[in-house]
């Protein structure tokens, strides 16, 4: 897929109501809700992602983050939160991307793809059946799995070779901030970006941070 000119942004993480409406005031375009994870920060529960979602103008991406792995359990997920696109953090064990499409219509799938080598990118080209898919630097092998949240980037020549073979938009995860993510955008050429610690202080949304960090990706000299 070619690059985009103007990358939406994703901030994900998003731990209240007041964060949510902080991130939508200043310029973001789809916002990360993260469900229960076996490590990684910006766990809550699906009552209060429900309800953050439920303040989110319809224009804006809610994305539901979620470590299940049958098609069944992310649809109830789903029903129950209310968000209007899905994120699968780890791989589909039981069920398709194009079963989960066709029992929720309306709702977009994103399939996230961990960048740990060259494998990866055929991991990437064989996923045909999502609306996008969301590159990030976790590792699903480890013994407690890492599926997002590290802080750390990955080797954005694989992203680029990954984003060059696909038909669907790209999301370029892991480790962006404020001083890095053009640089991303000029190598990778992503649909939209996503950041979680970048953009926090303490652990909380800093404003200035997200003004510099979605300033970054909006004017970037490709």
């Amino acid at each position: 897929m070619k690059a985009a000119v103007t990358p939406r942004v994703k901030i994900c993480c998003i731990s209240s109501v007041e964060e949510a409406a902080l991130a939508v005031e200043a310029g973001a375009s789809a916002l990360g809700l993260v469900s229960r994870m076996p490590s990684g920060p910006g766990v809550i529960g699906d009552e209060l992602i429900a309800e953050i979602a439920g303040t989110v103008p319809p224009a804006i991406g809610t994305f539901l983050l979620t470590s299940r792995q049958s098609v069944e359990e992310i649809v109830a997920q789903q029903r129950f939160c209310r968000t209007n696109t899905i994120q699968i953090c780890d791989h589909l064990a039981h069920g398709t991307h194009r079963e989960l499409k066709v029992v929720l219509p309306g709702i977009s799938v994103v399939q996230v793809v961990h960048v740990t080598g060259p494998e990866s990118v055929d991991e990437a080209a064989l996923l045909t059946s999502v609306d996008a898919i969301l590159l990030d630097s976790g590792n699903q092998k480890l013994a407690v799995k890492q599926l997002g949240g590290t802080g750390r980037t990955h080797d954005w020549r694989l992203s680029r070779a990954i984003r060059k073979r696909l038909q669907v938009p790209l999301f370029l995860a892991g480790g962006l901030n404020p001083e890095n993510v053009a640089q991303a955008i000029r190598e990778v050429g992503p649909f939209g970006v996503d950041v979680c610690s970048g953009v926090r202080t303490d652990g909380k949304l800093d404003r200035e941070k997200l003004t510099r960090f979605i300033s970054a990706a909006r004017n970037v000299n490709l």
